[in-house]
């Protein structure tokens, strides 16, 4: 029988590919302008589709319910529903309610990850039912697989935890019902050289690592082959809290890279559109989405990574959601500037939790394709109807 670390090994010797590709990575040529979400948004899915901040991707499905939020229901192999969001986080926090789908073979994901690849991921492998995986990325870097941590939790497959991401230019804090349960901080990371850094986008979903066609190590990690005999394989998720930082400024609109970006986050543009705007908002609420204009640029701020970091409070408390409408089926003024120091939260971290949500009704259901984390990051075919899970963490 494999040990945990080297069933871990063998699964990340696999997975080279995903930490590997990007539709365009910043370091080695000129790549759009990142989206900035620029606020703090709560979304409740027992009450919305969360369709204003996330989309589900092309082919797959995600059903929702009034009492358990998202459902990400996988019946075959062939299915990874999968939703991601349209904006990125320059720093920031992810809180998300989540029940993971259970099962060997199958993995439940939430991940940050950056056009040029960095990333911080939180896994559930359905057939363990006692703890949860985090792990981390720098730059695609896949020369060691040690980076991995695993964590208790009660009953993860059966209930529902809140897990967190607390993102800063000096750490990251993992967080499991607002405790901190892993810090990794940017000097451990090779004193920043393997430190996430650059704007992140949010990608969530349940896929198959226990595939019939899956690398041996991979199986191995993931607790054995898939079984979907006995009905299909259910991840919930019931809320999500997501605050961008935005590198320390207010009213961000976009996160640009310089020519020459070196990866580092000083040196990322945050444009902004010249107001105080990272309110608070929810998708219970509705609203019509800001008209901005960003057309100027700077150069990139040259500084050391010894360099100070200056702290500017920017994690933003969510109101209470508003109006509620309900979801039962599927699926200005230019200012640039580049960043010398990128923000921390004005509290501590860890006492920043995804809100609880209410409920009423239940439901299951159906989807397809990619989501990720360690294993999401395998280049798989989806197969019929042209469903490709070059997996969508890259």
């Amino acid at each position: 029988m494999f040990n945990k670390s080297l069933i871990l090994a063998l699964a990340a010797s696999t997975l080279v590919t995903a930490q590997t590709h990007t539709d365009c990575d910043p370091r080695k040529k000129k790549c759009p302008d990142a989206p900035a979400l620029g606020k703090t948004v709560t979304i409740d899915f027992t009450k919305s589709k969360g369709d204003e901040y996330l989309h589900t991707l092309p082919g797959t499905t995600v059903e929702y319910d009034g009492e358990k939020g998202a459902i990400f229901s996988i019946a075959n192999e062939k299915q990874a529903p999968t939703k991601a969001s349209d904006d990125y986080i320059f720093f920031g926090e992810l809180h998300c309610e989540v029940q993971a789908a259970a099962g060997p073979g199958i993995v439940t994901s939430i991940v940050l990850q950056s056009d040029d690849l960095d990333e911080i991921d939180w896994e559930w492998v359905g057939g363990d039912n006692a703890q949860v995986q985090s792990n981390y990325f720098s730059k695609g870097d896949t020369s060691t697989y040690d980076r991995g941590g695993y964590h208790p939790v009660a009953n993860p497959v059966g209930q529902f935890h809140s897990y967190g991401i607390i993102w800063t230019q000096e750490k990251v804090d993992w967080t499991i019902d607002g405790a901190v349960v892993r810090t990794l901080t940017y000097a451990d990371a090779g004193n920043g050289a393997k430190f996430p850094q650059s704007p992140m986008q949010i990608k969530m979903g349940t896929w198959t690592a226990g595939r019939s066609d899956a690398p041996q190590g991979t199986v191995e990690w993931a607790g054995g082959k898939a079984d979907f005999s006995n009905g299909p394989a259910i991840g919930y998720y019931k809320n999500c809290k997501i605050v961008d930082y935005m590198g320390g400024k207010t009213g961000a609109t976009s996160y640009s890279y310089p020519d020459g970006y070196d990866g580092r986050y000083q040196s990322i543009i945050i444009k902004t559109d010249g107001s105080k705007s990272d309110e608070d908002d929810s998708t219970t609420t509705s609203k019509a989405p800001a008209s901005t204009k960003t057309t100027a640029t700077t150069a990139a701020a040259s500084t050391t990574d010894e360099e100070e970091t200056s702290t500017a409070a920017s994690a933003t408390k969510t109101t209470d959601a508003a109006e509620t409408s309900s979801a039962s089926d599927s699926d200005d003024n230019d200012d640039a500037e580049s960043t010398s120091a990128a923000v921390r939260p004005s509290s501590s971290g860890s006492d920043s939790q995804a809100p609880a949500a209410t409920s009423s009704g239940a439901a299951a259901a159906a989807s397809e394709e990619p989501a990720s984390g360690m294993a999401l990051k395998t280049n798989m075919v989806i197969g019929a109807a042209g469903l490709v899970a070059s997996l969508f963490f890259m």
